[in-house]
């Protein structure tokens, strides 16, 4: 089910070129592979800003310093943005990242699947590559289901997708409810906020957990 997919990102994934007898790793980068929240908040309070950590949410929760006062949606566009054009590429990696999608990769194809403005696809890619983690991005637009949904299609093989957002997890098992789905939130502080997403088969935050989550299945499938 993928006709609402994109058709710049229907041409990203074409060009991957997934083998339809290989198990498939399609991963999430900010909070699964690199740390997102923890340096959006250094970069914030740079700007008199700061997060208020009442709910999982930027717009609402981002107010300023002065006054105390949610700034609005379009001020959070900008400081978004402005964010990506100054550390897009400095990201630290989240522990553990590389090291068990290198184990898997031995077993797996792996893919980075990111919800980020396209000009920084480049970016993202060069930046995880120097934190070994040279994998394919297809950058994304909107829920991830129908993505996850064509990469996965003619797979004959065990998949597995990996994110942070609940809402991505609801939009992957309505368009692809074969692939296993773990919630994997690296920051505590957003994990507590979040909670389990309800359409996701394992929870974790770490990625010893995850990398024994993954090979469990692969085991069982005799992959």
């Amino acid at each position: 089910m993928t006709s609402h997919l994109p058709d710049d990102v229907r041409r990203q994934i074409a060009a991957v070129g997934v083998a339809p007898d290989r198990p498939l790793i399609i991963a999430d980068a900010d909070e699964v592979l690199v740390v997102f929240m923890a340096a959006f908040e250094a970069f914030m309070e740079q700007q008199g800003l700061y997060f208020d950590w009442a709910d999982y949410r930027l717009t609402g929760n981002i107010r300023r310093q002065s006054d105390r006062q949610p700034v609005d949606q379009e001020a959070v566009s900008a400081l978004l943005a402005a964010f990506y054009d100054a550390r897009a590429g400095a990201l630290e990696p989240v522990p553990g990242a590389a090291e068990a999608l290198a184990g898997l990769s031995r077993r797996a194809r792996v893919v980075v699947l990111s919800n980020l403005p396209a000009a920084y696809g480049e970016v993202r890619r060069r930046s995880l590559a120097g934190h070994g983690m040279a994998y394919p991005v297809v950058v994304n637009r909107g829920p991830k289901g129908p993505a996850v949904g064509a990469f996965t299609d003619a797979l004959d093989a065990p998949a597995f997708f990996i994110d942070d957002a609940p809402s991505h997890h609801a939009s992957v098992a309505d368009h692809a409810a074969g692939v296993h789905r773990l919630h994997f939130v690296h920051d505590r502080r957003l994990a507590a906020l979040i909670g389990p997403a309800r359409a996701s088969h394992h929870r974790t935050d770490n990625w010893t957990d995850a990398r024994a989550v993954i090979e469990a299945r692969l085991d069982e499938s005799g992959f």
